[in-house]
């Protein structure tokens, strides 16, 4: 006991309110505090009503044990009341993403996605799973031990549904196909889609270009293999996060381009859009010998681009978002949609969150939107 109160209690307190202060105001340095704040304060930010629940749990228990007595105690339960006001910020935060989302792609599209009541999943069952899906894990789509991938289908198994690559990030260094995204993955496969989630060569032992070559690779798996899981070759988007925006925009601007193609320059690796989540869209790392950045490729002939990044990013700064868009939107002659999410955190995709679900709900728009105007000679930004 602390002044009459249990020590649980107060350790809960200051746990839950160093969160939220790590969500609220994210520390770009020193780097070893940026690390620690974003991990710890991207999962406060996006299920604020978890930590809020835990924390109303614990005061109810400790006034109904008489624990919260005297001055002291009325006190430190006074406190609990900072961490909740914290809380309270960052879902109004996130309650401002369908705003932002319908207005970046009514103003690049002219479409309104469509936002379906998901609170219930939102407030209780946040973490990805979904029982109408099934996983074919670990297929192999090249030589080396990390390309691998995994398809995610409904299990009706429907046929003729466009298909989904999806990359993890993790900086060329690190990541894991099974880390981001799902939530995107299950909601898709849901609706027919045949989604893939697939790893890459990572940092040391590959370099540049060889990422981007095994991002192509999985485009010519799909290209050959979609069908057999139920999807449409015909039909494929491409999405990521962090370094996986990174390779999701330079697939996307660098079509059947033979020199990053080896052993397969015949496969067709053009896609129908791209969506770079919270992707680095600058050069890697030191100056490679072949062109790394997104902007290096960019071309009329570009698809359509929705990209999505937090206002409050550690990792990558929103800035590089702002100014690809920027730079794309001077040479592309298909529609460039951006979203900007108020409050939101690198990492933003791994949860059933407010803020993901509004996501996820205008990346659905935007591939309708895409299907619908496939067979159109040009499409107008």
């Amino acid at each position: 006991m602390v002044m009459g109160v249990p020590l649980g209690y107060l350790i809960g307190i200051v746990v839950v309110g160093v969160g939220v202060w790590f969500a609220l105001a994210p520390p770009r340095r020193p780097r070893p505090l940026r690390e620690v704040g974003f991990r710890y304060g991207l999962v406060v930010n996006e299920v604020p009503f978890l930590f809020a629940y835990g924390l109303l749990a614990s005061f109810v228990l400790a006034l109904v044990d008489g624990d919260l007595t005297g001055p002291g105690g009325w006190l430190t339960a006074g406190l609990t009341a900072l961490p909740l006001a914290g809380l309270g910020v960052l879902v109004a935060r996130a309650t401002t993403t369908p705003g932002t989302v319908d207005a970046a792609l009514e103003e690049a599209i002219g479409v309104r996605p469509r936002h379906r009541n998901r609170l219930a999943r939102i407030l209780l069952a946040p973490f990805p799973g979904n029982h109408a899906i099934e996983r074919i894990g670990n297929l192999s789509y090249g030589d080396h031990a990390l390309n691998r991938l995994d398809v995610y289908r409904h299990r009706s198994r429907p046929t003729g549904g466009p298909v989904l690559v999806f990359l993890h990030g993790g900086g060329y260094f690190s990541g894991s196909k099974r880390r981001e995204g799902k939530p995107l993955l299950h909601r898709l496969a849901g609706q027919g889609w045949v989604c893939i989630s697939a790893d890459y060569r990572l940092r040391p032992s590959a370099g540049w270009p060889d990422h981007l070559v095994d991002a192509k690779k999985v485009i010519a798996w799909a290209r050959e293999h979609a069908a057999e899981y139920g999807g449409d070759p015909n039909q494929i988007y491409m999405a990521g996060s962090s370094a996986g925006g990174h390779l999701s925009a330079i697939c996307a601007l660098t079509p059947n381009a033979p020199e990053f193609q080896p052993g397969f320059e015949s496969v067709d690796t053009t896609i129908e859009a791209a969506i770079p989540l919270y992707g680095w869209l600058g050069g890697y790392y030191d100056d490679p010998p072949i062109m790394s950045t997104p902007m290096d490729y960019a071309n009329p002939d570009a698809p359509p681009f929705f990209v999505v990044h937090g206002e409050r990013d550690s990792l990558v700064p929103v800035q590089m978002a702002r100014d690809f868009v920027a730079d794309l939107r001077e040479v592309s002659a298909s529609p460039v949609a951006y979203a900007e999410l108020r409050g939101a955190q690198h990492v933003f995709d791994m949860f059933h969150s407010l803020r993901n679900e509004a996501v996820i709900d205008g990346i659905e728009a935007f591939t309708t939107w895409v299907r619908s105007r496939r067979d159109a000679p040009t499409m107008t930004r």
